[in-house]
């Protein structure tokens, strides 16, 4: 059983060990991170060396590295190298900590749900009452928001009072598109494009010729010239020319990303051949989140 100054010698090696790009980290730096004696620290890394908890690595940039066990001591599943969980604290992005567990003590009163967070990194530069996002995570791309109610130094765990928890599936982005195609040749006339999405009660297909994409026609820019009384025009003159195309291979939440940051309302998917193989709204996206 450790005590709680080895726990925490140990919780300030990973620390520093990860922030260093696991690099070995020495004594000195530990003990200014924890705010004590460098000898002292020394003393208590021979007896975590002999438990087989740190490696010593020699030479003049040499020091101590944490083994696998020091990881399942603390309970940290993962390599913290390899994979990192983003903190923002009051809306800034905390790039030197990372997210190695969530344990909610409560789902059955929303309102009233807490977590536990695992947290890599100093936590001393995080308050109470600071406002917290956590996420989005590996594979179940998990988002909590909420404020930390609690700190504990010695096992670097945060109690986090939940605003939200939120997750997008981990699916790919063509599992949800519209593979049946509907296109759009630029010379077709206004009616005759406002006819096809009608029929097909789409809200809007991409604009094809001779294979190229040219651009995307929606039906709000149909109603749009209505309204301008424009009714002699074709496609090609009030189709938008930005187009954002991706592969039916993304994720989900990549797809997301890529519709928010350019504003999209349609993408259009390409398939390894570069060819069109869907269609994906937000619109189907939000579906798909609804019941997801």
């Amino acid at each position: 059983m450790l005590t709680s100054v080895q726990k925490e010698i140990l919780q300030s090696l990973i620390n520093l060990y990860r922030k260093s790009k696991c690099t070995s980290v020495k004594c000195e730096n530990i003990a200014q991170l924890m705010g004590r004696n460098s000898g002292t620290i020394r003393n208590q890394m021979q007896s975590l060396r002999s438990l087989g908890l740190v490696k010593g690595v020699p030479g003049p940039r040499g020091g101590y590295k944490p083994t696998l066990e020091a990881y399942h001591t603390l309970n940290i599943q993962d390599d913290p190298c390899e994979i990192h969980v983003p903190i923002y604290v009051n809306g800034t992005s905390i790039p030197d900590i990372s997210v190695n567990k969530i344990e909610f003590n409560s789902i059955l009163k929303p309102g009233d749900c807490e977590a536990t967070i695992s947290v890599l990194g100093d936590i001393k530069q995080l308050d109470l009452d600071d406002e917290i996002k956590i996420g989005p995570t590996p594979v179940n791309n998990l988002t909590v928001t909420g404020t930390i109610v609690g700190r504990d130094d010695v096992d670097n765990v945060l109690l986090l009072k939940t605003d939200s928890i939120q997750s997008v599936p981990n699916i790919k982005i063509k599992d949800i598109a519209t593979t049946d195609v509907i296109t759009i040749n630029p010379e077709d006339n206004i009616a005759d494009v406002a006819e096809l999405l009608i029929s097909n009660e789409i809200k809007g297909a991409p604009v094809v010729n001779n294979g190229k994409i040219m651009g995307i026609v929606m039906f709000k820019e149909i109603v749009k010239m209505i309204s301008e009384k424009v009714f002699e025009i074709r496609a090609k003159s009030f189709m938008d020319s930005h187009v954002i195309t991706a592969s039916d291979n993304i994720s989900l939440m990549r797809a997301m990303d890529m519709m928010y940051q350019n504003n999209l309302s349609l993408m259009v998917l390409l398939d390894e051949n570069d060819e069109i193989s869907g269609v994906v709204s937000f619109t189907d996206i939000l579906e798909r989140l609804v019941i997801a």
